[in-house]
């Protein structure tokens, strides 16, 4: 499956030679430098041998804290997250970047890196759970209560759930890896169906959901943490079978309200009262984040939150005086959707001239974005503005969340919904505004899919979901999807003084057609293992 399989399995024969615990330790070694200081105290590694590492609980959780940061995470959130999610999904332009602009135009080539970049995260982070998994079951001894050793396999599942989605999302078909090991002697494997990947994922879920505590330290993941996922999978599976054209199963639409509802009603958490505090650091891992990737200041390249690149300020809103390199800029399909009093979020989300933003550097008085439009969320400022005096432009000390509470509130109400094509249901109206009045919008007295899936785009803009919301939208609505993209204004625009302007496009689009919602096997793939391209086997459960 390609360089990084290969490089998996010198590490695994060498790891057997040495001892398997050596194998734990590689997954710690890795991680250890990208996840935040302040996320678990940790013993240096000098510590940590063969007679004493996961003997203990502490050792457990050392382990699995390793899992939320690091090089592969890294390597997907500067690479993948922003071009994938909001580029390729028309929020969002990136010029200058060949393999972006690919994106733009929907014509991604099995060489693209960006695509590429993607694969590869997901499955070293599968391996690295993979990893901690095999060696917790393995060398956790019974003196660590059931109940540790389980909560610490329920949280690499869930990141091995995660990773798996993603692939699910991007790929549809993909080899399911549940013990790297396996590939010592079997390196060349088939593509699992898509069905199969979506039971896998929520089996590990289910697992998580059970066996994970109700609170936990700030920014490990909790049972409500597992079930928000676990319904937002079921509602993608939902359309799955639908073949894009078709209702959704009502079993697994009636999961996702389950688990969602829980989360809603029983968690007992909370939004946070101003919308644009969520992507400032001194709100890192708050009630309303389920799960954001941990990243500690002063890391290397592609070891921490590179996110700060996209800055489309100067060197007065960058951690260490060098200004963003990208400068990733909102569509005017984006803008257009804060139209009508959305400026709460708007402003939270993207930068237009004259905005003015008292956060960002503070000890000069604040900063008023002199440009035309830009990326707000994720620009975090300087290092006085974050307390964090190693931070550097390439190690954000930015938390930033996979999932919130308020997309479960979302995903509830769109489960309530379900087939329907509208609701005025108490319920599933209660938590949708509880979105909609944070962000400063008057409620709204009855739910159709279209202020469903514009209430997302807007409250999750520049988080990385629009895509995966187009491509739930195929599975069942493969037409609809298809208009929505072809629709689109995917241009540039300026502002200034309120009159918008728009630019010409970045490149010619290529209408968006039913296979514009799959990625290609990445080429360096095939061509290391053939089997990717026969047709899918099942997944022996």
């Amino acid at each position: 499956m390609g360089d990084y399989l290969l490089l998996i399995k010198s590490k695994i024969s060498e790891m057997k030679i040495k001892n398997k615990l050596a194998t734990a330790l590689l997954a710690a070694g890795v991680f250890m430098s990208g996840c935040s200081e302040g996320f678990l105290d940790r013993p240096p590694l000098s510590q940590i041998s063969a007679d004493n590492f996961y003997q203990t609980k502490d050792d457990l959780r050392l382990a699995t804290a390793a899992l939320y940061g690091g090089k592969p995470w890294a390597e997907w959130n500067y690479n993948c997250y922003l071009p994938i999610g909001e580029v390729l999904s028309g929020n969002m332009a990136l010029n200058y970047w060949g393999d972006a602009v690919q994106l733009h135009t929907f014509s991604v080539s099995g060489s693209n890196e960006i695509m590429i970049a993607n694969w590869k995260a997901m499955y070293k982070i599968i391996a690295h759970c993979n990893v901690t998994i095999k060696a917790i079951q393995e060398k956790a001894p019974a003196s660590i209560p059931e109940k540790d050793r389980n909560a610490a396999v329920a949280e690499a599942k869930f990141l091995r759930a995660f990773a798996y989605y993603n692939l699910a999302l991007q790929w549809r078909d993909i080899p399911i890896i549940e013990d790297n090991t396996d590939l010592i002697n079997s390196p060349l494997v088939f593509r699992n169906p898509v069905n199969d990947v979506y039971k896998f994922v929520v089996n590990d879920l289910l697992f998580a959901v059970d066996n994970l505590p109700a609170k936990d330290a700030a920014g490990r993941v909790t049972t409500w943490s597992a079930q928000g996922m676990l319904a937002k999978t079921y509602l993608t599976w939902a359309g799955l079978d639908a073949k894009g054209n078709g209702p959704r199963s009502q079993v697994l639409l009636d999961s996702a309200r389950l688990y969602a509802g829980n989360v809603c009603k029983l968690s007992g958490l909370f939004l946070l009262p101003n919308y644009a505090d969520l992507f400032k650091t001194q709100f890192n891992d708050n009630p309303e984040s389920l799960f954001a990737l941990q990243w500690a200041p002063g890391t290397g390249w592609l070891e921490g939150n590179m996110l700060q690149i996209y800055s489309p300020g100067g060197a007065e809103i960058s951690a260490a005086g060098q200004a963003g390199w990208f400068q990733i800029a909102p569509t005017y399909d984006l803008y257009k959707q804060y139209a009508g009093g959305d400026s709460i979020r708007r402003k939270a989300t993207m930068m237009l001239k004259g905005d003015y933003y008292a956060e960002l550097n503070a000890a000069g008085g604040g900063y008023k974005f002199p440009g035309n439009a830009g990326l707000k969320k994720h620009i975090i400022g300087t290092r006085a503005d974050n307390s964090a005096p190693t931070m550097s432009l390439t190690s954000s000390t930015e938390h930033n969340a996979m999932l919130r509470l308020a997309e479960v509130y979302l995903i509830y109400a769109e489960a309530v919904m379900g087939n329907n094509a509208s609701t005025a249901d108490a319920d599933a109206l209660l938590y949708f505004n509880k979105v909609r009045t944070r962000a400063g919008l008057a409620p709204v007295t009855s739910l159709n899919a279209e202020t469903l899936f514009t209430e997302r785009r807007v409250e999750l803009a520049a988080e990385g979901h629009f895509w995966e919301d187009l491509v739930r939208l195929s599975y069942y609505n493969e037409a609809g999807a298809i208009k929505k993209l072809n629709e689109q204004e995917r241009i540039l625009f300026t502002y200034d003084n309120g009159v918008v302007t728009k630019g010409d496009p970045l490149a010619a689009v290529t209408p968006a057609n039913s296979t514009t919602f799959k990625f290609p096997i990445p080429s360096p793939e095939v061509t290391a293992n053939p089997k990717l391209l026969e047709a899918p086997v099942p997944y022996a459960f």
